[in-house]
Order: C-alpha cells, then sequence, then structure tokens
C-alpha cells in the first residue's frame, strides 16, 4: 500500500489542483450514498418495488440536503472542461478531437452496463418475474443516466458557455417556474430547466477556469445567497424540503430542477470554492491524496453501478426467506433506517466486486508516453522514470 501511494504520488504533476479531484470524488460518493440510503427495494406478494423514506419520514429531508451534491459535480465540470478545451486550442488541437476523447472516456463504461442489464433484464423476465419488478429494478439502473445525456450536452457546449454569465441561465429557470408555479402554466417547460439549471454551476466553473471566483468573500456570497434564497423559496413559496424527488409529491425538486434546486446548488458551489484551499493544505498527505485519485480514476464505475451492488444485496436477502429490516420492508420508521445504515457496508462490498468485475471498461488501454497512467480522471504530464499506477 505504501508503494502505491508513493507511485500515485510521484505520478502528479506538480501543478494538479488537488482540490478539484477532492470536490469530484465528494460529489460522485454523496450521489452514492443519498441512493442508498433514500432507495428501497420493498418486497411485497413476489413482486418487489421502490419506495423512499422520505416519503414515509419526510423529516428526513435535510439527508438530501447532504447527500444531493450534483451542482458540486457540474461547477468541477465546468472547470475542468474549459481548462482542457483551452489547453486542447492552444495545443492546436480540434474541437473534435477533443470532444470525442472526452465523450469516450464518459460514455465507454455506459455501454458495459446496459449491456449486463439487458441480459438480465431478459432473463428475469424469462424466469417469471413481474414486468412491474424488472421495470422498477430497470429504472433504478438507469435512471441515473440522464445526469450523464445533460453532462456530454453542457460538455460538447463548452466553447459557447465558457464565458455565458451564471444569471443568465438561471434567469431562464426564474422565468420558467414563474409560467410553471406563478402562473399556473403547463407543466413541460420545466424541462427547459434540464440543460438551465445544471448550466448554472457548470458556467461557475468556467468562471473559476479563468480566474475568477478566487475571493473567499464570492464564496460566502453564494453560500449565503443560496441558503437564504433556498430557505425564502421552501419556507414562503411552497416548494419542497427534499432536494431529491420524493414518489408521490406533486412536485419534485429534481425531476425537473427548479428554482430551489438551482440556489440550493448554488449554496453549494459556494461550500465547495471555500473548501479548496483547506482541501489542498490536506491532500499534500500522500496516502489521503492517494485515496482521493482512486476514487476519481474509477468514479464513473462507482456511479454506474452502485445501484446494481445494492440491488444485489437485496436479492441475495430474499434467500433468507421472510423480509430482511431495512432490506426488503417498508421505510416507515426509525427502526428502518438504523437497519439501512447497517446495510452500507454489504452494499460497499458489492460495489467493490463490481468495480474489481467492469473496472477495466472506464480506463481501457489509456496510458503516458514514458508509462505513467491516467491519474483521477484527467491525463497529467508524463513524469520521467514513473511507474504504471
Amino acid at each position: 500500500m505504501r508503494d502505491l501511494v508513493r507511485r500515485i504520488d510521484a505520478a502528479t504533476p506538480a501543478d494538479r489542483d488537488r482540490a478539484v479531484d477532492a470536490l469530484r470524488a465528494v460529489a460522485i460518493l454523496g450521489v452514492v450514498l443519498g441512493h442508498w440510503l433514500v432507495t428501497a427495494l420493498v418486497a411485497d406478494s413476489g413482486r418487489v418495488h421502490a419506495e423512499s423514506p422520505l416519503h414515509y419520514l419526510p423529516q428526513l429531508a435535510p439527508v438530501s440536503w447532504v447527500f444531493q451534491t450534483l451542482a458540486v459535480f457540474f461547477l468541477v465540470g465546468g472547470q475542468v472542461g474549459a481548462r482542457s478545451y483551452a489547453a486542447a486550442r492552444s495545443a492546436g488541437g480540434s474541437y473534435r478531437r477533443w470532444l470525442g476523447d472526452r465523450l469516450t472516456r464518459l460514455f465507454r463504461p455506459v455501454a458495459a452496463v446496459v449491456t449486463v442489464w439487458s441480459v438480465v433484464a431478459g432473463a428475469l423476465l424469462a424466469s417469471g418475474a413481474g414486468l412491474e419488478t424488472v421495470g422498477a429494478l430497470g429504472k433504478l439502473v438507469l435512471s441515473p443516466l440522464w445526469f450523464l445525456l445533460v453532462f456530454a450536452a453542457l460538455t460538447a457546449a463548452t466553447p459557447l458557455v465558457a464565458r455565458l454569465h451564471p444569471l443568465w441561465p438561471l434567469a431562464v429557470v426564474l422565468h420558467v417556474d414563474l409560467v410553471r408555479f406563478g402562473l399556473g402554466g403547463p407543466a413541460w417547460p420545466g424541462w427547459i430547466n434540464v440543460a438551465a439549471g445544471w448550466l448554472v454551476p457548470y458556467c461557475l466553473g468556467a468562471a473559476w477556469a479563468r480566474g475568477g471566483l478566487r475571493s473567499r468573500t464570492t464564496g460566502w456570497g453564494l453560500l449565503g445567497g443560496g441558503a437564504v434564497a433556498t430557505a425564502g423559496l421552501v419556507v414562503c413559496g411552497g416548494y419542497p424540503a427534499s432536494m431529491v424527488g420524493v414518489p408521490g409529491a406533486a412536485v419534485s425538486n429534481l425531476n425537473p430542477p427548479t428554482l430551489a434546486a438551482v440556489t440550493f446548488g448554488l449554496a453549494q458551489c459556494g461550500a465547495a470554492l471555500l473548501l479548496v484551499g483547506p482541501l489542498r493544505r490536506v491532500l499534500r498527505r500522500p496516502a489521503l491524496w492517494a485515496a482521493v485519485a482512486l476514487v476519481n480514476l474509477w468514479a464513473m464505475t462507482v456511479f454506474l453501478w452502485h445501484q446494481t451492488a445494492m440491488m444485489a444485496v437485496t436479492a441475495l436477502g430474499l434467500l433468507a426467506g421472510e423480509p430482511l429490516p431495512g432490506l426488503h420492508t417498508v421505510p416507515d420508521g426509525a427502526g428502518w433506517v438504523l437497519a439501512r445504515l447497517a446495510w452500507l457496508p454489504l452494499f460497499a462490498a458489492a460495489l467493490l466486486v463490481c468495480w474489481a468485475a467492469f473496472r477495466r471498461y472506464e480506463q481501457g488501454r489509456r496510458q503516458h508516453r514514458g508509462g505513467s497512467r491516467v491519474v483521477a480522471g484527467h491525463r497529467p504530464a508524463p513524469v520521467a522514470g514513473a511507474r504504471r499506477v
């Protein structure tokens, strides 16, 4: 382990901003833990359907404030995308090659999960599983892919939006919500916010790449302003307190994004910017940096397979012959929450198995001249004498 830590530290360029990678790792792990905590697969009369503890226990809404970290991911995505595009242009590279390289790294592991689950769904239907059960499982696996499609679209638009002020997409979100909720308009304009809502943190990230957002005053302004705006929208504007979708709720803050979700994202971006300095200092320690680098190296594998890991443990638990608390039971009390926390280590172990089986689809055969492997999802400059990580 010490040798691995030294190799990762040696393969990392001195000018790499390790705090950016740490923020990406936090965002990915937040999504994973959030899904594991707010998704329940309830076994009932031979069928399985999804439930959410937030439906039965609305007082748990603050959990969604901690683990709904998509805005941080888009902030980092905008920063990295704008910087990498500027570097490619300065090196004489084409937009087509730059985009193809980034989208290939993004979608290569998607093909593996879609192929595996196509086979699994067919086998379940052939064995007599109900269409409702297969649909519920498939939805849990495939629904997170919307995030990748949005991220890919914003990545492709980087040359157009890299200098766009975040207030413009924020104004679009505001007017869409005004039409939907204030004027009683139709629901379909809300889907405009799928692009506009996540464009706000993406544009903030691009501004960060250009050298902006360096002041702590900016970070505190985003954090304080976003928090106050979100609280006002929830308390006075009638927006849901939960920052994730709740089955059966009339309005979801996330599907599509609402103004409350976007202002909450601004608060998260402010907090992330304030953490950059402390993270840079902490990540000078090789062991901590190695952990962050490894999460980034296989971030897509973790993201794509974490729901499968949870479902695998749930399916194996059915062999016990009766519903297990926190795994197959209705999430309607504190007992379920405590039991679910106890299941998290097994979910993590199952995810580790998925990682071992499918990690190669994320990294492919990429490596550097000089033999050093890509660290944390970017291509650092070759390090003389560095061995493959």
